[in-house]
């Protein structure tokens, strides 16, 4: 069974990078047909997809949060990382990791990050 660990500082200054990385377990980031996702939900608020790395590298992104978000992943480390750029207080949520194939969906506990100075 695949799993994920979500990993990262859990205070972001504004302005700043706010960088994460999943760690995977139980399976390969290159294994067809898996697509990698990064999710948030900020306080009180429902679920927001925020981008996706497949098996094969390729990235989709939030049209919301394209221009600040990147996706990249290291097959070495078996790792996929999320970076957003240029944070604000609304930037705060718990960001949580995906793994998807089919109906097989698997999701990392999450990590609080808050945003402030």
């Amino acid at each position: 069974q695949v799993q994920l660990q979500e990993s990262g500082p859990g205070l972001v200054k504004p302005s700043q990078t706010l960088s994460l990385t999943c760690t995977v377990s139980g399976g390969s980031i290159t294994t067809s047909y898996y697509a990698w996702s990064w999710i948030r939900q900020p306080p009180g608020k429902e679920l927001e997809w925020m981008g996706v790395i497949f098996y094969d590298g390729s990235t989709s992104y939030s049209p919301s949060l394209e221009s600040r978000t990147s996706i990249s992943r290291d097959t070495s480390k078996n790792q996929f990382s999320l970076q957003l750029r240029s944070v604000t207080p609304e930037d705060t949520a718990v960001y949580y990791c995906k793994a998807a194939w089919g109906f097989q969906v698997y999701w990392g506990q999450g990590t609080q990050v808050t945003v402030s100075s």
